[in-house]
């Protein structure tokens, strides 16, 4: 089937062309016309924090949507001194005066409290709390958060701040075009050939650009957190070049065996268009396996990510072959006028991907220049030489191979221990959420919390909000030793009165509880969960009242917990439907287990790193990630997910060129140098473009992004390295022909998948 696919869209390749032209657009214009309704629905289901919540909007419903900053105040000869208090009261004014802004006033009756009374910084710190409209959606704090600058007084002597998430600077991630252009220099480097390079670029774009386009469609019916597109960009951009490339050297090596182009396009994807199918596969099991999770906003990553990965291997079936249909043997075709432009072109980028569009305009114009020179300028019309095709056994991953496969023991024993070193920190992982103390203190955010922290005391920044429905006939007395057994508790910097709500006689009551510590910090999660295990449950017993203990800080805990409680789940389901797969694909008990172990190897070093990094602090100044916190909870979840489906692209490209030789050679040592050295260059390119993507992550100013960065540019560096090139061929040389041993009952009842794209007789491989 995949033979005739190839030869058809090598035939028919205008046809097959414009059909993804019209795919492309059509799509992207249904969508734009549209309009995505990306949202992000952020619930727990059957949390406390949960139930506290829906207390506050039964009982205390308001309008606010939730969402809230702080305008904070330093004078250093006292914020109510006459003239700062008008300069300040004057602010809150104006900013009262932006639609839909609600601002509460430390000058009003009842605001006392937000004037620093105590410690370094009283009577010279307060601070204005600023509440946004019920139907406030993320993109627009950015158009607030300028309005508000813009009536920002400079009053000397006083100094104002934007503090809270809703104020932060957040600009979303150019990591995409970045690695594009590092994906066109490697891709160069690596095949030394425009046109080489062009087609699984091209093919990435177009599949990224599809699914992109059907994510916005699906916008509609399903919710999309509103980076889903970037995360779908993302993976489609890495599986994309993966696929693409991996088909563009099959088919290079059938026209260096002398085959035409043609056939040679049906042989590359009749062989490496099946592992294509299958590694796209893996991919997407790895994804949809964050349903278990049971949250909508991961259910609509999950969903989101592989429609992208599936637009994105379909385009590698059927958009590439047309490719090589139009381009035939000028894929190994390079004249120094494209070569020249297209080093250009990716330096315009590269500055674009720098917010520098200035710089970006000469290189494009030298490019468009070079490339009207080319007709006139012999120099320029000339042909790149072509790079000498060494036969598969002279090369260097062959030689490399052989090194590791005399000496499989040591190689095997050194890998493991690497490997062993960098994830031992992940047994001191802390699941948590970084707050704004976390952002670079060059930032109006960081300066905020500082000073909130410096005036009202550390704890400020998160308080926690206590909240309970009231049985008719509670006495004060019990309502009263409920604030005074929270105030007397360890770790509690202050508990409010409590507050009822505006019901005759009151239904439901509310305290404000500021704790000790930070939000982030470990001694806060201990609080919040001694306030609800013991503390107030003592304090209510025979009342009837059972309080929630909710407020952002306890959805946080609630939502690591839950997490926490869930990974095993999504982790085990990943594993188990990956290792059926493969087994079915290998006809092997030993090789999908061995890929499974090793990808958690990589995956878990790059956790310990992680940890090493963020949540130890090491090298946290070089990185300039600021202070040292715990991982976001979402990391290890999201990082398995994108890693496990890399790493098992690379596992079965490699591993299905392996078998391919061993089925025709049944010389299992051959069959894995061979197999290594006819992949090894296509997974170290693929390898170090995703490495220089995530790793242009650190670039950013969100420490989240950062972590999220460092640990999938880790895992997949590891990945292409030490178990790749490493600990598979080590390995395999151990076990033997037992690599692909399977009992016979099994292969009997297992489906036939030829990943190989030939068929052999099989060979007796001895028992284990």
């Amino acid at each position: 089937m995949l033979e005739r696919l190839a030869r058809f869209c090598f035939r028919r390749w205008k046809l097959v062309g414009a059909a993804w032209l019209v795919a492309l657009v059509g799509l992207s214009a249904a969508s734009g016309a549209l309009k995505p309704e990306f949202r992000t629905e952020f619930r727990l289901p059957n949390t406390e924090s949960k139930r506290g919540f829906d207390i506050l909007q039964r009982e205390f419903a308001g309008s606010s949507s939730g969402f809230s900053g702080q305008l904070v105040f330093l004078a250093p000869g006292g914020v109510t001194q006459p003239d700062t208090k008008a300069a300040i009261t004057e602010f809150i004014t104006k900013v009262r005066s932006i639609d839909g802004l609600t601002v509460t006033s430390p000058f009003e009756p009842g605001g006392e409290r937000q004037i620093a009374a105590a410690g370094p910084g009283a009577g010279t710190i307060a601070y204005a709390t600023v509440d946004f409209p019920p139907d406030v959606a993320q993109s627009d704090f950015k158009t607030y958060r300028t309005k508000v600058d813009d009536v920002v007084p400079s009053t000397p002597g006083l100094t104002v701040e934007l503090g809270g998430e809703a104020f932060a600077d957040f600009a979303p991630p150019s990591s995409e075009l970045i690695g594009l252009v590092f994906a066109i220099f490697i891709l160069l480097i690596a095949f030394g050939s425009v046109m080489a390079m062009g087609l699984p670029i091209g093919v990435a774009l177009s599949g990224i650009g599809c699914g992109i386009a059907a994510i916005g469609l699906l916008s509609h019916a399903l919710a999309f957190p509103d980076f889903t597109t970037t995360l779908g960009a993302m993976i489609g951009l890495g599986v994309g070049i993966d696929y693409a490339l991996f088909i563009v050297t099959r088919y290079r090596d059938a026209l260096h065996d002398g085959k035409a182009p043609e056939d040679a396009t049906a042989e590359a994807l009749d062989t490496a268009g099946r592992a294509v199918i299958f590694a796209g596969i893996t991919v997407v099991i790895s994804l949809l396996g964050m349903l278990l999770m049971g949250l909508s906003f991961v259910r609509g990553l999950a969903i989101g990510a592989s429609v992208t990965v599936v637009f994105t291997m379909i385009a590698s079936l059927t958009l590439l072959p047309a490719l090589l249909g139009w381009a035939k043997r000028r894929v190994e075709v390079t004249r120094y006028r494209g070569l020249v432009a297209v080093v250009l072109v990716a330096l315009a980028l590269l500055a674009v991907a720098f917010k520098q569009p200035v710089v970006a305009l000469p290189f494009v114009a030298l490019a468009v220049l070079t490339i009207v020179a080319g007709f006139f300028v012999p120099a320029l019309k000339r042909e790149v030489p072509r790079r000498a095709v060494k036969p598969m056994r002279e090369r260097f991953w062959y030689t490399w191979s052989r090194v590791i496969q005399r000496r499989p023991w040591p190689a095997l024993v050194a890998g493991l221990v690497a490997l062993g070193l960098l994830a031992v920190p992940v047994f001191s992982l802390r699941l948590g959420f970084s707050d704004t103390g976390n952002y670079p203190e060059s930032t109006t955010t960081r300066r905020a919390y500082d000073l909130l922290a410096q005036g009202f005391g550390p704890g400020f920044n998160g308080p926690l909000v206590v909240t309970t429905e009231v049985p008719a006939g509670t006495s004060p007395e019990a309502i009263a030793k409920v604030t005074e057994v929270m105030a007397k508790t360890p770790g509690v910097a202050f508990a409010s009165p409590a507050v009822p709500n505006k019901a005759t006689p009151p239904t439901a009551l509310l305290w404000q509880v500021v704790p000790a510590t930070s939000p982030q910090d470990a001694a806060t999660s201990d609080l919040v969960h001694r306030l609800r295990d013991t503390v107030i449950p003592a304090a209510v017993e025979g009342t009837g009242m059972n309080p929630a203990v909710a407020g952002s800080v306890a959805a946080n805990i609630d939502f690591a917990d839950y997490i926490a409680k869930r990974m095993p789940l999504f982790v085990g389901a990943v594993l188990v439907l990956s290792f059926l797969l493969l087994m079915a694909v290998f006809r092997s008990l030993l090789v999908p287990l061995k890929a499974v172990v090793m990808n958690l190897l990589s995956i878990g070093s790059a956790y310990g790193t992680v940890v090493a990094i963020f949540q130890w602090g090491w090298l946290s100044s070089l990185l300039g990630i600021g202070k040292a916190g715990p991982i976001e909870p979402w990391a290890p979840m999201m990082m398995f997910a994108i890693v496990f489906g890399l790493s098992m692209d690379y596992e079965v490209f490699l591993l299905s060129r392996m078998r391919e030789e061993y089925l025709r050679t049944r010389d299992n040592g051959t069959a894995v140098a061979d197999g290594l050295a006819a992949t090894a260059r296509v997974i170290t390119a693929a390898a170090a473009i995703m490495v220089f993507v995530f790793g242009s992550f650190l670039l950013e100013s969100n420490r989240q992004i950062k972590l999220f960065g460092v640990g999938l540019a880790m895992a997949v560096l590891l990945d292409a390295t030490l178990v790749r090139m490493v600990l598979v061929p080590a390995t395999m040389e151990l076990l033997g022909a037992r690599n692909w041993w399977l009992p016979a009952w099994l292969d009997r009842i297992l489906p036939k998948i030829d990943v190989e794209g030939h068929e052999h007789a099989e060979a007796p491989v001895p028992v284990p």
